[in-house]
């Protein structure tokens, strides 16, 4: 906790959400690698951490729930805490973790464009009618 007061991050309850986020991915989730990152441009403490040990680093970006957020605000977030993508296909992103005052953390994953849905693992959900509907959808 102390380090992160030590950022160049001056809104406190930024940096007590970060913290919360911290705990419940390190503690309750058992991420790995859990590490902070202040980005003084955008006044906003990122942690950067993978779910399993295999998996990439993904960026949470922890924000008190009385913070509004515009769209314009969002997709600066998304640009600039981002991490760099080996692949130029892959899509830019963040997980927004929202902290309410009682310490719930609810997290939304914000991409800097649309992603496809994977096709249901059920293959009776192949056949249905909706899925196909769905499907033709997304692919026009």
């Amino acid at each position: 906790f102390t380090e992160m007061m030590s950022l160049d991050i001056s809104d406190s309850a930024q940096i007590y959400a970060a913290f919360v986020v911290y705990l419940d991915l390190l503690e309750g989730r058992n991420w790995h690698e859990v590490k902070h990152v202040g980005v003084a441009e955008l006044q906003l403490v990122c942690l950067h951490a993978r779910e399993r040990e295999q998996d990439s680093l993904q960026v949470m970006v922890p924000v008190p729930v009385h913070i509004s957020l515009s769209h314009e605000r969002i997709r600066e977030i998304i640009k600039k805490a981002s991490l760099p993508q080996d692949d130029p296909d892959t899509l830019l992103s963040v997980t927004l973790a929202i902290v309410e005052s009682d310490s719930t953390v609810v997290y939304y994953k914000m991409t800097d464009g649309f992603v496809i849905p994977d096709p249901p693992d059920d293959t009776e959900d192949v056949d249905n009618k909706q899925w196909r509907k769905k499907r033709k959808k997304l692919f026009k």
